[in-house]
């Protein structure tokens, strides 16, 4: 490993340190300002023109989140929020070009991820996407921002739809890919085609404690050869990955990973708190807020048809498939189609 990447490393463990000592010096009553936790690497390669700079972090739920910002405190919100396995970076040319139009940009590390850390050590280590979904809604109650634009990819968009149909008062508009991925367990227990199984290998390994373990044992290797299967005609750099693997060094990141997927089979049990929001999600809740969605003619993970969820959106929707070899990670592979998508959903 170069000294490059060694320097982006040790960025980051500075960031959970900071992190760490802030919590210890900040606990008692009363909600925690946001503060600034440390100085991120700048991303520069592989044609980005982004960089969040600083890192902030807050208390918001359950959580002590860490997030990047970019653009005017006044501006219209925006939040990005980013997948599995994959990190802020997802965002790292988007949130400049929003910025520069006057949206204040705000791009967490979910649960699980970066220097986001559960405030107590006997929270329920729960992936699942109800759960994930609160975290944005605190998030947002901590920042307060009654709303905003909301945009993902990959997990980030399954919690950008949930909002939408959940919260559509804290919902100005969203962006998702791809499309509509509400789902629940009891659609998770069916089987399907054989081909479409095969795309879900992973899931099936998370399944078994061998796959719990090897997750552990082999995160980075793992996400890698994830990053290559979803997007195989991109041609990221070790530095782009690496930037990013830092994040899964989070000590709560494979118990995230592993119980989200076995929540989805249905082999490990939710929070009875979110049972609530689950059994609203059971039913496919139409989305109502002003949406596009955007694919990438090059997606290698498991996607749904745009023609199978178009009639999930019931108000103002827009459609753009983004063509040029763009894989699952649209956002960061096509960071202008992404930003222009949030401009136009929004203005248009």
């Amino acid at each position: 490993m170069s000294g490059k990447v060694d320097k982006g490393r040790r960025n980051f463990l500075g960031w959970a340190a900071a992190a760490i000592t802030g919590a210890e010096l900040t606990l008692g009553n009363g909600p925690r300002p946001a503060v600034t936790i440390g100085q991120s690497k700048k991303p520069g390669e592989n044609g980005s023109n982004g960089s969040f700079g600083q890192l902030k972090q807050i208390d918001a739920g359950v959580l002590r989140v860490g997030y990047a910002e970019a653009g005017p405190n006044d501006g219209q919100p925006v939040i990005l929020l980013h997948g599995w396995p994959y990190d802020i970076h997802c965002f790292e040319g988007v949130a400049p070009l929003l910025a520069a139009k006057g949206y204040r940009v705000i791009v967490p590390y979910l649960r699980g991820y970066g220097p986001t850390r559960f405030i107590f050590a006997g929270t329920p280590r729960n992936g699942q996407p109800s759960a994930i979904a609160q975290d944005i809604i605190s998030l947002m109650d901590a920042l307060r921002i009654p709303k905003a634009v909301i945009g993902g990819c990959d997990w980030g968009a399954r919690t950008a739809n949930i909002i939408a149909a959940l919260w559509p008062d804290r919902c100005k508009a969203h962006v998702s890919v791809s499309g509509y991925l509400i789902g629940n367990q009891t659609a998770g227990k069916l089987p399907l085609p054989p081909a479409a199984e095969l795309q879900w290998w992973y899931q099936f390994y998370f399944a078994t404690e061998r796959g719990r373990i090897g997750y552990e044992k082999n995160t980075r290797e793992f996400a890698k050869l994830i990053w290559r299967l979803a997007s195989p005609k991109w041609d990221f750099d070790d530095a782009a990955f690496d930037r990013t693997a830092a994040a899964f060094d989070n000590p709560d990141h494979a118990a995230i990973v592993v119980h989200n997927y076995r929540w989805r089979l249905g082999l490990a049990e939710g929070e009875p708190k979110f049972d609530d929001l689950e059994n609203r999600l059971a039913g496919s809740p139409a989305i109502s807020v002003p949406t596009a969605t955007l694919e990438g003619d090059s997606n290698g993970a498991p996607h749904p048809d745009p023609a199978a969820y178009a009639k999930k959106f019931t108000g103002r929707y827009i459609h753009r498939t983004i063509t040029g070899g763009i894989g699952h990670n649209l956002p960061q592979e096509a960071p202008k189609a992404f930003a222009d998508a949030v401009v136009e959903i929004d203005r248009g």
